[in-house]
Order: C-alpha cells, then sequence, then structure tokens
C-alpha cells in the first residue's frame, strides 16, 4: 500500500473513532437515563426501548472496533 492509500485509511480512522467516541457519550447517557429510571419503569416498556437502544448503540461501538482493527490490519 503507498502513502496516499495509508494517508487516506489514517484519516478514515480519525473519522470513524470519532464517531464512536460520539456513539459511546450517547450510549453512556441512555444507560444513566435507564440506571435513574425507577424499577417500575425499567420494566415497562419505556424501560424495555431504552434497554433495546442501549444494547443496539453497544453493538454499533463493538462492530466500529472491528471496522477500526480491520483499517489498522489493512494499512499495516
Amino acid at each position: 500500500m503507498n502513502k496516499n492509500r495509508r494517508n487516506s485509511l489514517a484519516a478514515l480512522h480519525s473519522q470513524l473513532d470519532d464517531i464512536k467516541a460520539s456513539i459511546e457519550s450517547v450510549l453512556d447517557e441512555e444507560q444513566e437515563a435507564f440506571d435513574n429510571m425507577p424499577e417500575s419503569f425499567q420494566n415497562s416498556d419505556r424501560g424495555n426501548a431504552a434497554q433495546e437502544a442501549i444494547d443496539n448503540l453497544a453493538q454499533a461501538v463493538s462492530s466500529l472496533d472491528d471496522a477500526l482493527s480491520a483499517i489498522d490490519d489493512a494499512s499495516a
């Protein structure tokens, strides 16, 4: 891989890392909101929706980790 493509991958890596950090921030906020819900709300439709959002955001973070690792591998 030439220097230009490595530089392009480095820029993409940085952008994805920023996106991952933003998603993690939203995930933390959603988790905190869920944790602060009364237990009766946690077991309601609202709580279930919040937990599903938390799970989906965690999966997004995991997928971005995989993508970042793949970019690292490709540019090595």
